[in-house]
């Protein structure tokens, strides 16, 4: 199957997913607080599909405002859904909130971590001030008519940096990472005589080799850590969590629907039940060795 037939196919699915969650009913203020206090009160398993259920437009609303990366729209539906599921969790209808308003800080959360995971470039030692960044910077640039290819000049910098509270080599960093690699020698625009290369802006923030054996050594235990939880997932759900959390780049949901022989959305199910698990079973590992200390 061609790259063209396989792009046509997943925008038929699409729009076919999109016209049946048209038909799903919406919820009245009060349909929806009585389902969130049977969901916290008793687990309701029908309340909490209702509640999703409802929702899936707004998952599929927010997941569309990020289709400019480059991804499958499914996936960013299919992750927005998990940020759904996450926020059904935590949520207390008691506080006086819609469920729109409270879910809609998850669904992002849970996209734009996909995002970061898939963009390889964004990921390796990304802050949370650079994640901020990554997902302001264009948005920053349309509103002072500054969206252009390629490297900025030094002047759109300083008023990009100046606009988002952050260094102008951060500014730089972040362009060349959402416009793909390219030569460090690249000549940056300037009015000076001399234009600089784009590696004279670069700065060298790696940590000294103390900092590095303490992060190795974290990273080890953590890694110790996530191995030992694992042990309480079957076959299939360790399958699935390897390809979908701890695979660089992560296969999609479509990938091992076609390779496991189930549906997506059984996919998605069994790695948010795998999530689930390594999640309390790590809070037990660790309440245990708090326990011996």
């Amino acid at each position: 199957m061609t790259q063209t037939s396989q792009d046509q196919n997943r925008n038929e699915l699409n729009r076919h997913y999109v016209r049946q969650i048209r038909n799903l009913p919406m919820l009245t203020l009060e349909e929806e607080y009585e389902l969130a206090k049977k969901w916290r009160d008793e687990g309701n398993s029908e309340a909490v599909e209702r509640l999703v259920s409802s929702h899936l437009r707004l998952v599929a609303k927010i997941a569309g405002g990020y289709r400019g990366y480059g991804l499958p729209l499914g996936d960013l539906v299919a992750e927005g859904n998990i940020g759904m599921m996450q926020a059904m969790k935590h949520y207390d209808p008691e506080r006086g909130f819609r469920l729109s308003t409270y879910a809609m800080w998850w669904i992002k959360a849970s996209i734009q971590d996909y995002i970061l995971r898939t963009w390889s470039l964004v990921k390796i030692g990304t802050t949370s001030s650079q994640k901020r960044l990554f997902f302001s910077l264009r948005k920053a640039q349309r509103q002072i008519h500054a969206f252009e290819e390629g490297e900025l000049n030094p002047e759109i910098v300083t008023a990009l940096a100046q606009k988002l509270s952050v260094d102008e080599s951060e500014v730089l960093q972040m362009n060349q990472r959402l416009s793909g690699d390219r030569s460090l020698n690249v000549m940056i625009r300037s009015a000076e005589e001399e234009s600089p290369e784009w590696i004279e802006w670069l700065v060298d923030d790696r940590e000294d080799q103390e900092m590095q054996a303490i992060h190795s050594d974290e990273m080890s235990k953590r890694r110790n850590l996530l191995d030992n939880a694992m042990t309480c997932l079957n076959a299939r759900e360790h399958q699935v969590f390897i390809e979908r959390r701890l695979k660089d780049p992560p296969l999609t949901l479509e990938e091992i629907s076609t390779n496991i022989g189930i549906s997506r959305e059984r996919v998605r199910q069994i790695e948010y039940r795998a999530f689930e698990k390594i999640q309390k079973q790590i809070k037990r590992i660790t309440a245990e060795s708090h326990r011996t200390l």
